[in-house]
C-alpha cells in the first residue's frame, strides 16, 4: 500500500481575471498563469516548467515580471487571511519571499510592479482602502504606505494600475478611474509630486515611455501623452476600431472601445483598442508632432469556428514585447494567446494591416464539462461550454483537432480505435468520424442534453444518458439494445466493466447501480437520498465501486459489511479515477486540488481524514470536474471550470515514472474520405507543375544578372588602378617633408632641457633652508607642551589630597548622630511589643465569631441552589420537544417550495426547446434552398472550367517543344560563364588586397599629418616665449644700467630699486613663491591640530570628573526625598489601621445599644492595663518622629552649605558624599536593605529581625577594605491587623537574644549588644569582606511591628 504521486507535464489554457496575465521571460520563454500555476512556456522548444502555488491558495489576481527577467511576484489571496504577494525565482521555480502589510487587511491587490533595479516592490491594494505599498522585497521591509484614494472625497473613483519609472526606482505611478497621480519615495514616505491639470478621466492602463512621459489609455478609446502631470498629446483610436460594423454589434460598444494594455518599446508603444486590434505609434523625429500610428494589427478569423468572426471580436487585455523587442505576445479575454514578429519585413506584409498567429494552439474558454481518453492512441478528448470540441495528444502534447459548433457540447466520448467521437449536444447526440484535418458527423441519435456517454472497452457498445434513463446502442448497427431505468435525478457518472458484461452508474438522487448490460437487471444498489453523488469508479470485475458526492466522502461499495468513508476534510470531492491496473485512486475537488489517495484502504485511514492518507496537489483555479487515467497509467488529465486541461504524469512512491511496453506501439491508421484524397493529389500535381515554371523563369533572370555584374566589375578596377597611383606619388612627398622637420624639433628640445635642470637645482637649495628653520620652530613648542602638562597633573593631585580630608571629618560627626538616635528607637520597640501581644487576643475571639456566620449562611444559600436547578431541568426538557416539532414542520415546507421550483423550471426548459425547434426548421428550409442554388452555380463553373482545360493542353504541347530547343541552345554558353566567373573571383580577391593596402597607407598619413601640426604648434609657443623673456632681460638690464647712477644716493637708489620691482616682479611670480613655502606651512599646521587635540581631550576629562561629582550629590538628594515618601507612606498606613480597628469594633458590637456582650469582652483584654499609658506611648512616638525630621533636614543643610561653599585659590569644591576616594579605598561596594513589614507570631517579645541584601559586587583586590554599613531603624507605627506573614523563617536565628535573617550573600552574621535596646551586626560576605551594621529597635504593644532599614 503507497501514495502515487503525480506531476504536472503540460498545461492547455490561459487564466483570465489575472491583471498583467502574460510577460516575456526571455526570447524564447514566455510565463502566464494556468489553473493553480504558473507556466514558463518555451516557444521553439514547445516545453513547459511549471511555478506550483500552494492548495491553500484562493486564486491570483496580479502578476508581474522584474525588468531583469529573473523573478515573478503572483499576488494570492489567502483564504480568511490577510492578501500576500509572494516572489518566485524563474530559474529555479522556488519561492524566495512572502511580502506583505499589516495596514492592508481588506480587499486583494490590483496591481503590482517591480521597481527598474527589481530590488523593490510596489502594490497597489482595491477597495475599500486602496492603500499603495512599497516594499524592499529582498529584506521584507516595508518602506513606505499611503492612501492613493480618499473613497469619502470621491466615491465612484477607483484605482486600475501602477507602474515605476523606467530610470528611477522612487517614482511611481498610480492610474484609474478619475485618478492620475505620481508619488516619490523619500525619507519613507511616499509623497505626491507633479499634480495633473487636466479633467479626471477614466483611466484604464498606462505606460512610461520615458523618464518624463506617460502614455495612459482610456475608457473611450484615446491615448494621452502626460509628462509631470500635463498633457501633451492626444490621439483618438475608437473610430478605427469600430470600422467593422455589424461584426461589434455583438460587443459591448463601450467594453470594445477601451485601451485596455499598453507595451512600449525603443521605436515607440503599442495599445490594443477596439475588437482585436492592436494599434501601433512610433516615434516622430521633425518635433510637429510625438508620435504617429504606424502599423495596425489584427486577430485573424478563425476557420475552424461556426462563425468565423467570432475570434476577430474578442478583446486583448494584455500586452507583452520580448526583451530584444523582436516579438510581441497578446492575451485576450476568452482565454487565447497570440504572437506576431515586430519585424519590419513581417509586419509590412498583409495589405493595410497585420495579422496575429497563435502561440501555440487555442485554448478553451469556457468551462470545460465532457473529457474522454482513447484506449490505441495517445488522444484526449475535451468539449466546453465554448461549443468548441478538441482532440489533444498527450505524447506530443499539441491539439490535433478543433471544431466550434453552433450548439453546446455536454459530453464526450472516445472510441477505443480513436477513429469516432461521440458527443452530446443539446439537441441531438452525433456519432462523429475522425478525419485527418475534420471532425464530420456520421450518425445522429434523438437524445437531447445528453450529460454523460461512454463506449464500451471493446467499442461495440455506447451507453448514452437520456434524462434519468441510460440507453445502450450498437456501434455497428445503431440499433438501441436496452434501457435502464431506475434513478429519479441527473446521472452523473458512467463506467464499464472491463468485460463489458456490467455498467455502474451514479446519480444526483443519490444512488449507486449495478447494472447487467445484457438482461438490462439490477444486480446491485446503494441508495443515500442525502447525498448527491458526482463521481463514480469501480474495479475490473466490477465487485466494489466507490463514489464521491456532496458529504464530502469517498465511500467504499460492496456486496460485504461496508467500510467507513473516507472523509475530505473541508474540501468536498467532485470526481474520481481509478487506475486500470487497481492500484491507485485519485479524487478532484470543488476547490480545484486534486488528491492522490492510499489504496487499497485500511482501517486506519479509513474515517480520520488525517493528511498522511493522502497527497494534495494544487491544480485548477476552479472545482474539477473530470479526470481520467490513460489506458496504460502512465498519464492523468484532469479538466475544470477554468476552462483548463493538465496533463500529469504519474509516478509511484519513489518519484519514478510508470512505463509501458515498447512493443505494443500506439495505432498510426487515419480516416480519410475518398472525395478528399482525389482533391489533394489533383492539387499535388498542379503545385508541381508551377513550381516546374517557376525553376526556368528564375534560371533566366540569374543568367541576366551575371551580364550586368561582370559590366560594372570591369569599371570598378579600372577606377581603383588609377587612385592607386595618385595615392603613392603623394605618399612620397610627405615622407620628405616629415624627415626634416623632425631634425628641427630636436634641436630644440636639447635647449629647453639644460634650462630647466639649472631651475630645479635653485628651487632645491632655497627649499633646504626653509626646512630647517620650521623644524628649530617645532621643538620649541614641543618643549613648553610638556611643560604644561606636568604642571596640570600636580594640581589634580593636591585637590585630590583635600577633598579626602574634609570627608573624614564629616563621616565621624555624623556617626555620633545615629548613634544618639538608635538608643531613642530601642525604647520604642520595647513598648509596641506589649501592645501586639494583646492585640492578637481579640483578633482571635473575633475570628471565631465571624466563622460560625459563614457556615449559617453556607446551609440556606445551598438549599436554594437544589430547588432552582430542578426547576431549570424541566423547563430544559419542555422547550428541547418544542424545537423538534419547530424543526420538522420547517424542513417539510422548505421540501415543498422545492418540489414547486423544480416543476417550474422544468416546465419553462420545454417551451424554451420547443421555440428553439422551430427556428431550428425554419433554418434548414432555408439553408436547403440555398444549397440547390449553389449547385446548379458549380455545375455551370465546371463545365467551363472543362473547356478552358482542354485549350491550355493544346498550348503546353507547343510550349514543350520550344523548352528542348532552347535547352540545347544554352549548354555550350553555360561553360562559358563557368570560365568567366573563375576569372572574375581571381580579379576580385587581387582588388581586396590593392584596397587593405590603401586603407593602411591611408591610416598612416594621418598619423603623422596630426603629429606634423602638434609639432608645429610646440614651435610656435617655444619661440614666442623665447622672444618675451629676451626682451624682459634687455628691459631689466637698462633698467639696472639707470640704478647704478644713483649708487652714491640711497633713497634715489632705494626708490629706483622699488619702481624696478613693481615694474618686473608681478603677483603671479609671489603666488609660486608662496606654493614653495606650502608644505613647510601644512607640517606647521599639522603640530599644531595635533597640540590642540591634546589640550581638548584634557578638558574633557575634567568636564567628565566634575559631572560624576555632580551626579553622586543628586543621588543623595534623592535618596533623602525617597525617605520622606516612605515616611509619609507610613503615616498613610497609620490612618487605614485606625479606621480597620474602628471597623472591627463595629463588628464586635461596641457602638450598639446592647452592647453588653462585647463591653465585657473588651474589659477582660483591657483589665490588666490602663489606657492612658497607650496614649502616652503613641504621643512619645510622635514627638520622636518629629525630632528625626528636624535632624535630617539640619544635616540636608549643612551638606549643602559644605558643597557649595567657595574655597580659596588653588583649593577645589568638596565633592558629595557618596563620591568614590581615590587615595584610600580601592574598592567601591554599594549595600542595599530592603524595606520590610515583618510578622513573628511564634517568636517571643523583644526580637529585632534585619535583613541586608548586597546591590552590587565588591571590586577590587581581596584585601580591599569594605565601607563601614550603618543601619537607622526607626519606627514608623503600629503594625495593622490585616498584615500578611512574610512566610517561613528558616534562614533567622537568634544571636544574644536579638534574631537575625541570614544575610543575603554573606556566608553568616553575629549580633553584638550596644547601648540601651540597641544591637551592632557583623556579618561577611562569601569573599571573606567583613562588613559592620548597627541595628536600633524599641518596642510597641502587641506583637506585630514594622521596620525600615536604609544603609
Amino acid at each position: 500500500m503507497s501514495i502515487a504521486g503525480i506531476q504536472l507535464r503540460h498545461a492547455f489554457g490561459l487564466r483570465t481575471g489575472v491583471a498583467g496575465n502574460i510577460y516575456f521571460v526571455d526570447e524564447q520563454t514566455v510565463v502566464y498563469p494556468c489553473g493553480n500555476s504558473i507556466v514558463l512556456h518555451n516557444v521553439d522548444q514547445k516545453t513547459q516548467r511549471f511555478i506550483s502555488l500552494s492548495e491553500k491558495c484562493a486564486g491570483i489576481t496580479a502578476m508581474a515580471v522584474s525588468p531583469n527577467r529573473r523573478f515573478v511576484a503572483p499576488k494570492r489571496p489567502e483564504p480568511r487571511e490577510k492578501p500576500l504577494i509572494h516572489v518566485y525565482d524563474v530559474q529555479t521555480t522556488k519561492k524566495k519571499k512572502t511580502v506583505s502589510s499589516a495596514e492592508v487587511a481588506s480587499g486583494d491587490y490590483v496591481s503590482v510592479a517591480f521597481s527598474p533595479d527589481s530590488k523593490y516592490l510596489a502594490g497597489q491594494s482595491g477597495k475599500p482602502d486602496y492603500h499603495l505599498v512599497y516594499w524592499s522585497w529582498e529584506k521584507n521591509k516595508q518602506l513606505a504606505i499611503v492612501k492613493s484614494l480618499n473613497v469619502q472625497v470621491t466615491p465612484h473613483a477607483s484605482v486600475n494600475q501602477i507602474a515605476f519609472n523606467p530610470q528611477d526606482s522612487t517614482q511611481v505611478s498610480v492610474v484609474g478611474n478619475g485618478t492620475f497621480k505620481l508619488y516619490r519615495y523619500s525619507e519613507n514616505n511616499l509623497k505626491q509630486f507633479a499634480v495633473s491639470k487636466t479633467e479626471p478621466q477614466n483611466f484604464v492602463s498606462h505606460c512610461w515611455v520615458s523618464d518624463e512621459r506617460i502614455v495612459a489609455g482610456t475608457d473611450s478609446g484615446k491615448w494621452v501623452l502626460m509628462e509631470n502631470g500635463e498633457q501633451r498629446a492626444e490621439f483618438t483610436m475608437a473610430e478605427s476600431a469600430s470600422e467593422s460594423g455589424d461584426r461589434e454589434s455583438d460587443l459591448n460598444a463601450a467594453m470594445a472601445n477601451q485601451a485596455h494594455s499598453i507595451a512600449a518599446y525603443s521605436k515607440g508603444f503599442a495599445v490594443s483598442c477596439g475588437a482585436g486590434r492592436v494599434h501601433l505609434f512610433e516615434r516622430m523625429e521633425d518635433g510637429k508632432e510625438y508620435y504617429k500610428k504606424a502599423r495596425e494589427i489584427r486577430i485573424p478569423a478563425d476557420p475552424f469556428s461556426a462563425d468565423p468572426s467570432v475570434s476577430e471580436q474578442q478583446i486583448i487585455i494584455q500586452l507583452s514585447i520580448s526583451p530584444s523587442e523582436e516579438n510581441l505576445v497578446a492575451a485576450t479575454d476568452r482565454g487565447q494567446i497570440y504572437q506576431i514578429s515586430l519585424a519590419s519585413s513581417e509586419l509590412g506584409k498583409g495589405g493595410d494591416y497585420a495579422q496575429f498567429e497563435q502561440l501555440s494552439h487555442s485554448f478553451h474558454s469556457s468551462q470545460v464539462l465532457g473529457l474522454d481518453v482513447c484506449a490505441r492512441k495517445p488522444l484526449v478528448a475535451t468539449c466546453s461550454v465554448d461549443r468548441s470540441v478538441r482532440i489533444w495528444n498527450f505524447e506530443t502534447n499539441q491539439c490535433e483537432l478543433y471544431k466550434e459548433f453552433a450548439e453546446e457540447a455536454y459530453s464526450v466520448a472516445l472510441h477505443p480505435s480513436g477513429l469516432f467521437l461521440l458527443v452530446g449536444f443539446s439537441d441531438k447526440l452525433r456519432l462523429m468520424n475522425l478525419l485527418i484535418d475534420d471532425i464530420r458527423t456520421f450518425k445522429e441519435f434523438t437524445i437531447r442534453g445528453c450529460r454523460e456517454c461512454a463506449f464500451s472497452n471493446g467499442g461495440h457498445l455506447f451507453a448514452a444518458v437520456h434524462g434519468n434513463i441510460i440507453q445502450i446502442f450498437s456501434t455497428i448497427s445503431f440499433e438501441n439494445v436496452g434501457n435502464f431505468k431506475g434513478h429519479n435525478g441527473k446521472i452523473k457518472g458512467l463506467v464499464w466493466s472491463n468485460d463489458d458484461s456490467k455498467l455502474v452508474s451514479c446519480g444526483m438522487d443519490g444512488a449507486v447501480y449495478e447494472w447487467e448490460v445484457a438482461t438490462g437487471k439490477r444486480l446491485r444498489e446503494h441508495v443515500l437520498k442525502t447525498c448527491s453523488y458526482t463521481g463514480v469508479a469501480a474495479t475490473a470485475d466490477v465487485k466494489t465501486t466507490y463514489a464521491v458526492g456532496s458529504d464530502g466522502k469517498l465511500k467504499e461499495i460492496t456486496d460485504e459489511e461496508p467500510m467507513p468513508a473516507i472523509d475530505a476534510g473541508e474540501a468536498e470531492f467532485t470526481s474520481l479515477a481509478m487506475s486500470n491496473s487497481g492500484r491507485m485512486m485519485f479524487a478532484g475537488t470543488k476547490s480545484g486540488s486534486v488528491r492522490a489517495i492510499k489504496f487499497p484502504f485500511t482501517a486506519a485511514s479509513v474515517g480520520g481524514g488525517a493528511g498522511s492518507d493522502w497527497q494534495e496537489v494544487a491544480a485548477h483555479s476552479g472545482g474539477v470536474n473530470k479526470m481520467r487515467l490513460v489506458c496504460t497509467d502512465e498519464y492523468m488529465v484532469t479538466v475544470g471550470d477554468d476552462g483548463c486541461v493538465l496533463i500529469w504524469k504519474v509516478t509511484d512512491k519513489e518519484g519514478r515514472g510508470l512505463k509501458r511496453d515498447k512493443e505494443t506501439g500506439w495505432a498510426e491508421e487515419i480516416l480519410i474520405t475518398k472525395s478528399d484524397l482525389e482533391e489533394k493529389n489533383a492539387l499535388t500535381a498542379e503545385l508541381n507543375q508551377r513550381v516546374e515554371e517557376l525553376k526556368i523563369g528564375n534560371e533566366y533572370q540569374l543568367r541576366m544578372k551575371d551580364m550586368n555584374y561582370n559590366d560594372k566589375i570591369k569599371e570598378l578596377t579600372e577606377k581603383f588602378i588609377q587612385e592607386m597611383e595618385s595615392l603613392k606619388t603623394k605618399n612620397q612627398v610627405l615622407k620628405t617633408e616629415k624627415d626634416k622637420e623632425e631634425a628641427k624639433h630636436e634641436e630644440q628640445l636639447q635647449e629647453v632641457m639644460e634650462k630647466h635642470s639649472k631651475e630645479v637645482q635653485d628651487m632645491e637649495a632655497a627649499n633646504n633652508q626653509k626646512l630647517m628653520m620650521e623644524y628649530e620652530k617645532y621643538q620649541e613648542l614641543q618643549s613648553k607642551s610638556q611643560k604644561m602638562q606636568e604642571d596640570y597633573e600636580r594640581q589634580l593631585q593636591e585637590m585630590e589630597e583635600a577633598r579626602q580630608k574634609s570627608e573624614e571629618e564629616i563621616t565621624e560627626k555624623f556617626e555620633e548622630r545615629i548613634r544618639q538616635l538608635d538608643e531613642k528607637i530601642e525604647e520604642l520597640e520595647s513598648q509596641i511589643h506589649q501592645q501586639t501581644e494583646e492585640y492578637e487576643e481579640t483578633k482571635k475571639l473575633i475570628e471565631e465569631d465571624a466563622d460560625r456566620e459563614i457556615l449559617d449562611s453556607k446551609i440556606k444559600y445551598e438549599k436554594r441552589l437544589r430547588e432552582e436547578k430542578e426547576s431549570n431541568t424541566k423547563l430544559k426538557s419542555e422547550s428541547g420537544i418544542m424545537k423538534k416539532k419547530f424543526t420538522s414542520l420547517q424542513k417539510e415546507i422548505d421540501d415543498h417550495k422545492d418540489e414547486i421550483k423544480k416543476l417550474q423550471t422544468e416546465n419553462q426548459k420545454l417551451n424554451n426547446v420547443i421555440r428553439n425547434l422551430q427556428k431550428d426548421i425554419d433554418g434548414l428550409k432555408k439553408e436547403i434552398q440555398e444549397r440547390d442554388e449553389t449547385i446548379q452555380d458549380k455545375e455551370k463553373r465546371i463545365y467551363d472550367l472543362k473547356k478552358k482545360n482542354q485549350e491550355l493542353e493544346k498550348f503546353k504541347f507547343v510550349l514543350d517543344y520550344k523548352i528542348k530547343e532552347l535547352k540545347k541552345q544554352i549548354e555550350p554558353r553555360e561553360q562559358d560563364i563557368k570560365n568567366y566567373k573563375e576569372q572574375i573571383q581571381e580579379m576580385e580577391s587581387e582588388l581586396e588586397r590593392f584596397h587593405k593596402q590603401n586603407t593602411q597607407l591611408e591610416l598612416n598619413i594621418s598619423e603623422m599629418r596630426d603629429k606634423l601640426k602638434a609639432v608645429e604648434n610646440d614651435l610656435k609657443n617655444e619661440k614666442t616665449e623665447k622672444f618675451r623673456v629676451e626682451a624682459a632681460v634687455r628691459r631689466f638690464k637698462t633698467d639696472l644700467h639707470n640704478c647704478v647712477n644713483f649708487i652714491q644716493e640711497p633713497k634715489q637708489l632705494k626708490e629706483s630699486i622699488m619702481s624696478m620691482y613693481r615694474k618686473h616682479v608681478r603677483d603671479d611670480d609671489m603666488a609660486s613663491e608662496a606654493n614653495m613655502d606650502a608644505d613647510i606651512q601644512k607640517e606647521f599646521a599639522r603640530q599644531r591640530e595635533h597640540l590642540e587635540r591634546s589640550v581638548a581631550s584634557l578638558r574633557k576629562k575634567l568636564a567628565k570628573e566634575n559631572d560624576i561629582h555632580r551626579a553622586d550629590y543628586v543621588r543623595i538628594m534623592q535618596e533623602n526625598v525617597s525617605l520622606i515618601k516612605e515616611i509619609n507612606d507610613l503615616r498613610r498606613d497609620l490612618k487605614k489601621s485606625r479606621t480597620q480597628i474602628h471597623d472591627l469594633e463595629a463588628a464586635v458590637g461596641l457602638h450598639r445599644k446592647n452592647n453588653d456582650q462585647a463591653k465585657q469582652l473588651v474589659a477582660m483584654v483591657t483589665s490588666n492595663k490602663s489606657n492612658p499609658i497607650l496614649e502616652k506611648d503613641m504621643e512619645e512616638k510622635e514627638r520622636t518622629i518629629e525630632t528625626q525630621r528636624l535632624l535630617i533636614q539640619q544635616l540636608r543643610t549643612q551638606i549643602h552649605e559644605l558643597e557649595t561653599r567657595p574655597l580659596s585659590a588653588g583649593k577645589q569644591q568638596l565633592p558629595p558624599l557618596n563620591s568614590h576616594c581615590r587615595c584610600c579605598c580601592t574598592t567601591s561596594t554599594k549595600w542595599s536593605v530592603s524595606s520590610l513589614r515583618l510578622t513573628a507570631p511564634s517568636l517571643a517579645s523583644g526580637v529585632t529581625f534585619v535583613n541586608l541584601s548586597k546591590a552590587a559586587e565588591p571590586t577590587g583586590s581581596v584585601g580591599a577594605r569594605l565601607p563601614r554599613i550603618i543601619l537607622d531603624v526607626m519606627l514608623l507605627s503600629v503594625a495593622m491587623p490585616t498584615m500578611a506573614p512574610l512566610g517561613p523563617f528558616n534562614n533567622w536565628h537568634l544571636v544574644d537574644g536579638l534574631a537575625v535573617e541570614q544575610l543575603q550573600g554573606f556566608a553568616d552574621g553575629h549580633v553584638r549588644r550596644h547601648g540601651q535596646g540597641g544591637a551592632e551586626v557583623e556579618a561577611a560576605d562569601p569573599d571573606g569582606h567583613p562588613g559592620m551594621g548597627r541595628a536600633q529597635a524599641g518596642i510597641v504593644l502587641g506583637s506585630k511591628k514594622a521596620i525600615k532599614i536604609v544603609v
